[in-house]
């Protein structure tokens, strides 16, 4: 999104290079993020957070994203559209930011550290929820240290230590190395 491109040889995304483009060409690319602080807007209520984030047109041969579909995928929102994101839960925020930034129709979406100083009941509703994002057709790009969270939706792993991709494989390769494991997960 434009925050280390400048230190990337090369960074493409929907068959661009993307690392001189400012943030929102990025979005309108298909992008979306979900940073770690949420960075949602707590005067506004959960309706108005997601229409905040709406881009009118789906993508081609995708279904948009709207309010009732997100409702579905996040039952919490629906029984709180008329709350203002402040008098949420911090856990309920992570959810409305996601599904604020899905109301933009991206091809893919960033998730930077996810689950963050959430339950466990919440973590595992989030799981479920990232879970249907993936087979609904949207591409996922986590970054987590939570090796529990990642390894109930994640494919693919990339470990990176001091800006180096120290290891990449398969999720249950990751899960089956008990070394790899206690390296970087101490586990």
């Amino acid at each position: 999104m434009g925050m280390v491109a400048a230190r990337a040889r090369t960074l493409r995304f929907a068959g661009r290079d993307v690392r001189e483009l400012p943030t929102y060409r990025i979005a309108r690319l298909g992008l979306g993020y979900v940073p770690e602080e949420r960075r949602i807007f707590a005067d506004l209520t959960v309706y108005e957070n997601l229409r905040v984030g709406e881009r009118a047109v789906a993508r081609a041969g995708g279904t948009p994203w709207t309010p009732d579909r997100l409702f579905a995928i996040f039952p919490n929102l629906a029984d709180m559209r008329g709350r203002r994101a402040s008098q949420m839960s911090g856990g309920e925020q992570q959810m409305l930011a996601i599904a604020r930034t899905l109301m933009g129709n991206p091809k893919a979406i960033l998730l930077d550290e996810p689950a963050e100083g959430l339950a466990p009941v919440v973590l595992e509703e989030m799981a479920r929820a990232v879970a249907r994002m993936k087979r609904e057709g949207l591409a996922v790009l986590l970054c987590e240290q939570n090796l529990t969270f990642a390894a109930a939706i994640a494919d693919r792993v990339y470990i990176i230590e001091k800006g180096a991709i120290r290891h990449s494989g398969a999720m249950r390769e990751v899960l089956g190395d008990v070394g790899l494991r206690e390296a970087y997960f101490g586990v």
